[in-house]
C-alpha cells in the first residue's frame, strides 16, 4: 500500500489552503539527476575517482604487465559506483521532498527531506531574480529578496543559488523548461508590484506628519 508522508497538506506543497483570490499559476520540483550533478556533484566526484584509478594504474604498471595493472583500477571503480548511487539516492529524496509554487501573489517552496519547512515569499518582497538555464531547457531560478530577511544557507541547500554566503538567495533548482517557469515569474511579478499598496495610518501618526 502507497503511502504519502505529505497528505495532511490541504494543497499539494502548500501548508493551508490558498485564500480568496489567489491560484496556483505553476508547480514544479528538481530533476533527480540535474540536481545530482549540480546539487550533489557527482561529476565531480567521477573525475576525482578517475584520476585515482588513472594514477593508480599508472603506477602498477611499471612493475606488471598493463593488463594486470589495469586490474588496480577495478576497487576505485566500485567505490565511486557506490559514492554516486548515494549521491543520486540522496537527490531523489531531496527531489520528492521539494515543491516549489507560483500563484498569482508569491513564491511558495516546501524544502527538506528530514525537517520539511515552507518559505512564503510575496513578490513586492524579491528584489530580482536571476535565471541559470542549460542547453537541456533544465535550469535554476535564484530569488534576491528585498528587505533585510536572512535565511541560513545550510537550512536552505541545496534549494540555494551556489556560492551566495553573506545573502544567501532562495532558488528553484533545476526545474524543466526553465524559462518558461521564468516567464510566467516575471509576468505575475510585475502584475502584482504593479498594483498599489494601501497602507492604514494611525489618527496620531497622521497628526504628527
Amino acid at each position: 500500500m502507497s503511502h504519502d508522508d505529505f497528505a495532511f497538506e490541504p494543497v499539494r506543497g502548500l501548508p493551508e489552503a490558498l485564500p480568496e483570490g489567489e491560484h496556483i499559476l505553476w508547480q514544479g520540483s528538481p530533476t533527480t539527476m540535474k540536481l545530482a550533478r549540480e546539487g550533489f556533484k557527482i561529476n565531480w566526484i567521477i573525475g576525482y575517482f578517475a584520476v585515482l584509478a588513472i594514477w593508480r594504474v599508472g603506477v602498477s604498471s611499471s612493475t606488471m604487465p598493463f593488463n594486470e595493472a589495469a586490474l588496480h583500477a577495478v576497487p576505485f571503480v566500485l567505490i565511486c559506483a557506490g559514492v554516486c548511487l548515494a549521491m543520486i539516492g540522496l537527490a531523489w529524496v531531496q527531489a520528492k521532498a521539494t515543491v516549489y509554487t507560483l500563484t498569482n501573489k508569491r513564491v511558495a517552496m516546501r524544502i527538506g527531506a528530514a525537517l520539511t519547512m515552507t518559505l512564503n515569499l510575496p513578490y513586492v518582497k524579491i528584489g530580482n531574480a536571476s535565471l541559470d538555464v542549460k542547453a537541456s531547457g533544465h535550469g535554476t531560478i535564484a530569488l534576491e529578496l528585498l528587505d533585510e530577511t536572512r535565511f541560513s544557507y545550510i537550512t536552505l541547500w541545496p534549494n540555494v543559488r551556489p556560492w551566495h554566503f553573506a545573502k544567501t538567495q532562495p532558488a528553484l533548482r533545476c526545474i524543466a523548461d526553465a524559462e518558461k517557469v521564468a516567464a510566467i515569474f516575471a509576468e505575475a511579478a510585475e502584475i502584482r508590484t504593479s498594483v498599489p499598496r494601501v497602507e492604514r495610518t494611525t489618527q496620531v501618526a497622521m497628526a504628527a506628519e
